[in-house]
């Protein structure tokens, strides 16, 4: 199961700069947990929000190039696989103006019920959601 893309659109912010005057690390890893959260929470409703959360498993994230202040970037998101409690999530971070993929993600992700913590089978009412 491979969902549609979600994407969002914003400039660079001051506070995303580093030392080295390009986008921390840190920041592009941050982008990613917040673009997976907006588009559950584009997909979801309140009763399904309350009923689960979503925590990381792992990350893996390539590096390609920088990005600056003021830059136009584009995010993209989707699920590529779901399976049992665990569902793999892929991003990438775009230069809007040049079209270069500037970062890419794989992050695996674990259905929670929220109240308990404990792992929620992934089911048919969530998944099909993202198709």
């Amino acid at each position: 199961m491979k969902s549609e893309v979600f994407e969002h659109h914003f400039t660079v912010p001051r506070s995303a700069i580093d030392d080295m005057e390009h986008v921390n690390n840190v920041v592009y890893l941050q982008w990613v947990q917040d673009i997976a959260k907006k588009h559950w929470e584009s997909k979801t409703n309140k009763t399904i929000q309350n009923t689960y959360v979503w925590v990381v498993l792992n990350h893996f994230i390539e590096y390609h190039r920088p990005a600056f202040e003021n830059e136009k970037i584009t995010i993209q998101t989707w699920i590529d696989n779901y399976r049992g409690v665990k569902s793999e999530r892929h991003t990438k971070i775009i230069n809007t103006t040049s079209q270069k993929v500037l970062v890419s993600a794989k992050t695996s992700w674990c259905l929670l019920y929220k109240e308990t913590l404990r792992p929620a089978r992934i089911t048919d009412e969530i998944s099909t959601l993202f198709l």
